[in-house]
């Protein structure tokens, strides 16, 4: 019976399941969480972006088909932002004055008599639209259309919300390459110490004839069988994290995208593979290299 148990500790290929599976798992669990707040960072960047508008004031005295015309000329532009519809509102001159009042607590008809405000259209631009370069160019388009007086936007607001959106981006992108880098370690690390073990094993094999290929490739075999499955690990428990944030977070599953899950799982499950096949074959390599003495 213990020559069994022997034989099954030293079979080819094989190192222990349960601590390569698990360590490999929290290695990318830690990749996969922070991608998970790399999307959502991303999607709410976008958001904030595509809650700035800009106003198109009209001339007086347009007519309603006039200011139909200069609406369907606004959204069929590629810029502005479509959510099931355009998002374009006109807001009348009434309606501007009321709310003038209401943050005020001053009407200016009883001093000035008369409505000096303008029609105006609202309109939300797409996030890769929001630099000031392309806002120009819109304004000087729209400014363009018959019927309108003037475009205007909050440039220092959107300047601002560029910049703070930009030095958020640079610091993410450091921490995901040296997050990237830590699971490259650790998942190395990992691999080799479960190699230590059957660096006798390797040996003998060398010393019966077996190339270096018939060696490698169990090893190889298992570990990106290995990697695979803690990926898969990695992501039930990514997706079992956003189930329960989404219930407790009100609105954050509407900074989800299924494209942008799919592809941080694909990238979870690759690097499993990936990461656990090299570091195998450089460990075994390491060891088919070693002498006697070295492996002592």
């Amino acid at each position: 019976m213990e020559e069994k148990k022997t034989r099954k500790k030293r079979k080819l290929g094989s190192y222990p399941f349960a601590s390569v599976v698990f360590s490999i798992t929290v290695a990318l669990l830690v990749l996969g969480l922070f991608g998970w707040l790399l999307l959502h960072s991303s999607r709410l960047g976008t958001r904030i972006q595509e809650s700035v508008e800009i106003q198109v004031y009209l001339n007086k005295n347009l007519s309603q088909s006039d200011i139909t015309k200069i609406r369907t000329a606004i959204t069929s532009k590629p810029y502005v932002l479509v959510k099931e519809e355009p998002q374009i509102r006109l807001i009348t001159k009434e309606e501007a004055a009321k709310q003038f009042v209401e943050a005020t607590g001053e009407d200016f008809k009883d001093f000035l008599g008369d409505n000096p405000l303008r029609d105006l259209f609202a309109v939300n631009l797409k996030g890769s639209y929001q630099s000031l370069d392309s806002l120009n160019l819109i304004k000087a388009e729209i400014e363009k259309f018959r019927g309108v007086f003037e475009v205007e936007y909050e440039e220092s607001l959107i300047e601002s919300i560029n910049q703070n959106l930009t030095k958020i981006g640079f610091i993410l992108l450091g921490i995901a390459i040296f997050a990237l880098l830590v699971v490259i370690i650790l998942i190395n690390n990992t691999i080799k110490l479960a190699l230590f073990s059957q660096r006798f094993l390797i040996r003998s094999m060398q010393l019966v004839g077996a190339t270096s290929k018939f060696i490698q490739r169990p090893f190889l075999f298992r570990s990106m069988f290995y990697g695979l499955l803690a990926g898969i690990l990695a992501c039930g428990i990514i997706y079992g994290f956003t189930v329960y944030m989404n219930s407790i977070i009100e609105g954050l599953s509407e900074l989800q995208d299924t494209k942008g899950f799919l592809m941080l799982f694909s990238l979870i499950l690759i690097m499993g593979i990936i990461v656990g096949y090299f570091s195998s074959l450089r460990a075994i390599r390491k060891y088919l290299k070693m002498s006697l003495d070295e492996l002592y």
